[in-house]
């Protein structure tokens, strides 16, 4: 489970563990704040939560979990994640691409867009936090799956990823909308070709869910939509997660699931 340290990650690591499935729990601190010298708001707070915490609370609970920080940036950290799970929970059955790299990039010369949150220019940078991140790393994640499956002649597996977005891309946010794209492909692309292996992939579209960052204006602006019909609690989205993570969902491979 990947940035499970908070949010809609550390909701599903925790409803995960209640089911019997041990979980380790990958997440990266990011500096606090959204820039130089800024003060931490509460969605960069949360994100720099201590992973430990969470594994620890589904251990109190009586569930088994281990925490790792490590940057998926890295394109050596998916081989060390699975080999660490192995060696403290056991075989991987289950992947879910939850982390990401946020960055707040646009085409536009707008200094913020309508809920105040700073933009900044596409750049190398942010381009390649994005997609090392969202896209990369997912890959990594599911090749690696996918070879140690087929290494110990598994039959059952699940992979869940989470995207954003829509037809139009993601004004405001391009990078990152054009990062989770390619990891939606990824995912899809793992459907096909894994499900000799008894492997289901699915990504999970969450609604406009509060992991910190929404205000009284995003509640506003939800309310007078047409097409967002909730804010939803992080509990909420990883109840789908679970479930497609479960037996009850083996028929359920190749889609992209829009919660509203």
């Amino acid at each position: 489970m990947t940035g499970a340290n908070q949010g809609i990650g550390a909701a599903t690591a925790r409803a995960l563990a209640a089911r019997g499935v041990a979980v380790l729990c990958a997440y990266l601190r990011p500096p606090h704040g959204t820039g130089e010298g800024a003060a931490p708001d509460p969605y960069h707070a949360a994100r720099s939560t201590d992973g430990e915490e969470v594994a620890a609370q589904i251990r109190r609970a009586g569930g088994r979990a281990e925490a790792v920080e490590a940057d998926l940036g890295d394109p050596a950290v998916p081989e060390r994640l699975f080999d660490l799970a192995e060696d403290r929970l056991g075989p991987v059955d289950i992947l879910v691409n939850n982390a990401s790299g946020w960055i707040q990039d646009t085409f536009t010369p707008d200094p913020a867009d309508r809920f105040g949150r700073p933009l900044r220019p596409v750049t190398p940078k942010t381009w390649s936090r994005q997609f090392s991140v969202d896209a990369m790393a997912p890959a990594l994640l599911i090749g690696e799956l996918a070879r140690r499956h087929r290494a110990r002649g598994a039959d059952w597996g699940r992979i869940v990823g989470l995207t954003s977005g829509g037809e139009l891309g993601f004004p405001g946010e391009v990078s990152y909308g054009a990062a989770k794209a390619a990891q939606t492909d990824y995912t899809l692309s793992a459907a096909a070709e894994l499900a000799g292996l008894g492997i289901t992939a699915n990504v999970v579209r969450p609604p406009v869910t509060d992991t910190g960052w929404v205000t009284d204006e995003v509640r506003r602006f939800v309310a007078a939509s047409a097409t967002h019909f909730h804010v939803a609690d992080p509990a909420e989205v990883a109840k789908t997660i679970v479930f497609l993570a479960s037996d009850e969902a083996a028929l359920i491979t190749g889609n992209v699931i829009t919660l509203r």
